[in-house]
């Protein structure tokens, strides 16, 4: 079990992730703001001057605990969010993942490589046994990319969030390394092969 200090460059076919630098954080900053990626993430008061973020993003090669990397267009380059793996307990061989997709790259199967790409560094390069997240409920976009990859519901908070005016609940879920070893992000295709070979 290695730390996340080493921040890989990991290819698919959609997308390219890859280290941030400081030069990132103006197209986070639009990330950020999107209507949607506020609807689902952080807490809606906070603020993120151009300055904090060019900071946040320029030291994200730094941290040994944590590993951040931009979601890039394999096609144009054009950086269009953020996978994280954090919150990373050595002993237990565990972190928890977080993602956003700004609005240039929904809907074409970017968010969802992404995922399998940190998830399968995670359990294939770092070691890692667990890897848990938490998401809105009332964002099926995201939990829906989340089953895709493996991810398996381990329960809700019930209305934990009071947002836009509404009661909100957390899902929580996870995915184990035998879980990763299995299907490989890919549990709906393995099941398929799996009722077919009976």
């Amino acid at each position: 079990m290695s730390d996340f200090s080493v921040k890989p460059v990991l290819t698919g076919d959609l997308t390219v992730l890859r280290p941030f630098t400081e030069d990132d954080a103006a197209v986070m900053a639009e990330i950020i703001e999107d209507p949607e990626v506020l609807r689902f993430t952080g807490d809606p008061g906070e603020e993120f001057p151009l300055e904090r973020l060019r900071s946040w993003y320029g030291s994200r090669s730094e941290q040994s605990d944590r590993l951040d990397l931009a979601v890039t267009d394999r096609a144009t380059g054009e950086l269009v969010g953020e996978v994280v793996l954090y919150e990373w307990d050595a002993t237990a061989r565990g972190c928890t993942f977080r993602t956003l997709v700004g609005p240039r790259g929904r809907g074409r199967g970017i968010g969802t490589e992404a995922t399998r790409l940190i998830v399968g560094h995670g359990f294939e390069q770092l070691g890692l046994h667990r890897i848990q997240l938490e998401a809105y409920g009332h964002n099926p976009r995201a939990l829906r990319v989340y089953e895709k990859v493996g991810f398996v519901v381990e329960g809700v908070r019930r209305e934990a969030d009071l947002r836009d005016g509404e009661w909100r609940d957390w899902v929580m879920m996870a995915i184990l390394d035998r879980e990763w070893a299995a299907h490989r992000g890919h549990p709906d295709l393995t099941a398929a092969l799996n009722s077919t070979a009976r």
